[in-house]
């Protein structure tokens, strides 16, 4: 079980970087004492059963792309 919190915390830790870079990079004010409050230990998005993949897709900068600032929930 521990190898699995691991890789969890390390996956969402990735991301929750990219995403405060990318607010920062779309010139939002985001205070360095908001992202200090961020837990990486969220798990609502992962799948606990059903079917895995552990084939690697080829994702430019090793990431999925973060949402669109201008999107709608639809898209």
């Amino acid at each position: 079980m521990d190898l699995v919190l691991n890789a969890l915390v390390l996956f969402n830790t990735r991301y929750i970087d990219a995403a405060v870079n990318q607010l920062r990079s779309d010139s939002f004010d985001v205070q360095d004492e908001d992202v200090a409050r961020l837990s990486p230990f969220v798990r609502h998005h992962i799948n606990m059963l059903g079917r895995y993949s552990f084939q690697l897709p080829n994702l430019p900068g090793g990431l999925w792309p973060l949402r669109d600032k201008d999107a709608t929930d639809d898209e």
